[in-house]
């Protein structure tokens, strides 16, 4: 399957697609648009609102990662279900990140 996750130029970025205002937070696993793209499941508690559901996100996954939240930026799709995330990190996070992806699937 299709990676969500691709090394921009020494950036590591993560395509995702957010449910906001969900009963639970979770990762849901990888799915595929239908242009193919890869794009990470992920259902968070908070409203699509000022940006509180981007947040969530951003402190979900860096509990799940156990990265800083302030390592994870929304840099497209802040008012979208699909967005693109720029971690923070080097070679080492990248990998972190391909291993539980790969666990996901």
């Amino acid at each position: 399957m299709k990676s969500p996750l691709a090394l921009d130029s020494g950036r590591i970025r993560l395509n995702v697609r957010v449910q906001p205002g969900a009963s639970r937070e979770a990762v849901n696993g990888i799915e595929l648009d239908a242009a193919g793209r890869a794009f990470l499941k992920v259902r968070v508690k908070q409203p699509p609102e000022g940006g509180k559901a981007n947040r969530a996100v951003a402190k979900l996954l860096a509990k799940s990662w156990r990265l800083p939240a302030s390592s994870i930026e929304v840099v497209a799709g802040h008012k979208d279900q699909r967005k693109v995330l720029e971690i923070d990190g080097g070679p080492d996070v990248a990998e972190t990140l391909r291993k539980w992806l790969g666990a996901l699937t």
